[in-house]
């Protein structure tokens, strides 16, 4: 089952599901006569509704380190605190779904205290940043307290490393207690109407090395970002506040269709680390020489054949694993990366005034997005800017080329399909919207003004 398929509340979309048309052979979707909006009547209540319905919670400073229950596991101080192992706990086996390949791994773990939501939750996403040299990496898990007072078993919600020599990086299916499922990278209530929601939670990492190695994983930054979005078609209009564009690459997932089938083929299906990309070069960082030797030298752009190596996910067998986005631009010297919701385009707005871009995902018909000319059941892009007149720059992947890749977008367009919940789709039917889903990528030292604008949104 791909991301697409699968029956989360919101359907919860990805980077890497199918564009229903490439720009480069655009079939426009099927005209949809009008249906009526069962929410129209409520829709400016209900986004009004949505103001502080998302909560970020991050473990990055040392006296965060300190407040988890360690187990085998040192608190690093210094410029980027965290964690890594010190006395491993124990010895234990892991099969590698993918490989078939059993083997002995040191571990230790590391707890976070529980984290009480400011919102009760219907969705929860977690997302880290760290290091795993060769022979190390990584499991997060999230544990829940529902609102009638139970809790939710222990979700894996990732086995991760930066490389795939030793493990597979993976998501896990087939989690539930039948009241909430893992799908991917998010945990979902399976019925929110019931009104259940998740109060609080939190997180373990268990980190692994071979045995008899000194390597050890460095987890610097570990969180969730829990939110209760309500459903909506419409969301009001907002108001132009910042006219700047941002210097951002350049580059188009379609120059790379039909490369690497064993990372999903390349075109419509790179989207989402195309986006990464982008945001990594602005940083400054890029891949060296010596890690983009593999890739086929008749190939343009290397380092987004790169960027999807390292973002696949071999169980949903694609790149647009929200965290593990995320956790790749963090393995580039003194970059974060954090998987988060925004609650309007003026979060965007202040974001991109303190020179920060941002990844969105979206989802929409041909013929609601002027000028993009495709339809997609779920896409990531690039907003590097704002015109004079308010409209959404962006760096759109889904492009012929990396010329045509920056596009303007009407704001009022652009603003609805990303922060809604509910949309019709091709045939008419409800279907879902990712509610302001976003990735950020900024340094780990922002200078005062990016650290205000990154707090302003929840982030820190």
């Amino acid at each position: 089952m791909n991301r697409a398929q699968q029956p989360s509340r919101r359907n919860v979309l990805a980077a890497a599901v199918a564009v229903v048309a490439g720009a480069t052979a655009v079939t426009a979707a099927p005209a949809v006569a009008a249906a009526p909006d069962p929410d129209a009547a409520e829709a400016g209540a209900a986004a009004a509704a949505a103001k502080g319905r998302v909560d970020n919670r991050a473990w990055v400073t040392y006296a965060d380190w300190r407040e988890g229950r360690a187990d085998g596991v040192r608190t690093l101080a210094g410029a980027r605190p965290g964690v890594a192992i010190g006395v491993p706990a124990g010895v234990t086996d892991y099969t590698d779904p993918h490989t078939g390949t059993t083997a002995a791994w040191e571990y230790a773990t590391w707890t976070s205290p529980s984290h009480r939501l400011k919102v009760p939750a219907t969705e929860v996403i977690p997302s880290w940043n760290a290091d795993t040299p060769d022979g190390t990496w990584i499991q997060i898990e999230l544990q829940g307290r529902y609102n009638d007072g139970t809790d939710t078993p222990w979700y894996v919600m990732g086995r991760w490393a930066a490389g795939d020599q030793d493990i597979r990086r993976t998501s896990v299916d087939d989690q539930s207690d039948g009241r909430s499922t893992v799908w991917t990278d998010t945990f979902s209530v399976d019925d929110a109407s019931t009104g259940l929601r998740l109060v609080s939670y939190r997180l373990r990492l268990t980190l692994h090395r071979r045995p008899g190695s000194t390597a050890t994983p460095t987890v610097w930054r570990l969180g969730a970002m829990g939110s209760d979005v309500p459903d909506r078609f419409t969301v009001p209009a907002s108001t132009p506040r910042v006219a700047r564009e941002l210097p951002v690459p350049r580059y188009s997932q379609n120059t790379h269709v039909g490369q690497y089938p064993e990372y999903d083929n390349g075109g419509e299906a790179w989207c989402s680390p195309t986006s990464s990309q982008m945001i990594v070069e602005y940083w400054g960082r890029k891949p060296t020489a010596e890690q983009l030797a593999w890739v086929n030298p008749e190939f343009a752009d290397p380092q987004v054949c790169h960027a999807a190596r390292f973002t696949y996910d071999y169980q949903y067998e694609g790149c647009g694993n929200w965290p593990f986005n995320a956790a790749y631009a963090a393995t580039y010297p003194d970059l974060q990366g954090v998987v988060t919701r925004l609650e309007s385009l003026a979060d965007l707005e202040t974001l991109v005034a303190a020179g920060i871009p941002a990844i969105t995902s979206q989802s929409f018909l041909a013929t609601e997005l002027t000028g993009a000319g495709y339809g997609t059941s779920g896409h990531l892009m690039t907003v590097i800017g704002f015109t004079a007149e308010g409209d959404v720059i962006a760096n759109d992947p889904a492009s012929p080329s990396n010329e045509a890749v920056r596009r303007i977008y009407k704001r009022r367009e652009w603003e609805n399909i990303w922060l809604r919940t509910k949309r019709y789709n091709a045939s008419g039917k409800v279907s879902s919207g990712t509610g302001g889903v976003c990735y950020l990528y900024f340094p780990a030292r922002p200078t005062p003004a990016q650290r205000k604008a990154l707090e302003a949104v929840g982030v820190r």
